[in-house]
């Protein structure tokens, strides 16, 4: 997850995901309101559309993100339980 996480522009494209999620809901948000569409992302970055979805691929190896394709859109969620395991790690390491 660090490794993923450790190029600038692919931690930028997680922490947008992950403002999605509210702090201590991560069991009560849902899919649906967490997915973002890739073409949005594409846009907010000011990426190419091929740099993002590299950039997704290296978060979604990772563990970090979903990907789910709704006709010929592609919807981009945080893993929820990834998302803990950052937090469970910053708590240990003393971080708020």
């Amino acid at each position: 997850m660090f490794k993923a996480l450790s190029n600038p522009r692919r931690l930028e494209i997680f922490l947008g995901f992950a403002a999605c999620v509210p702090p201590g809901t991560v069991e009560r948000t849902t899919e649906e309101q967490m997915a973002v569409c890739q073409r949005e992302i594409s846009a907010d970055h000011d990426l190419a559309p091929s740099t993002v979805s590299h950039h997704i691929k290296e978060l979604r190896t990772a563990g970090l993100i979903r990907q789910e394709r709704k006709g010929k859109e592609i919807f981009i969620s945080v893993n929820p339980e990834a998302l803990e395991v950052l937090r469970q790690f910053t708590r240990f390491m003393g971080c708020r």
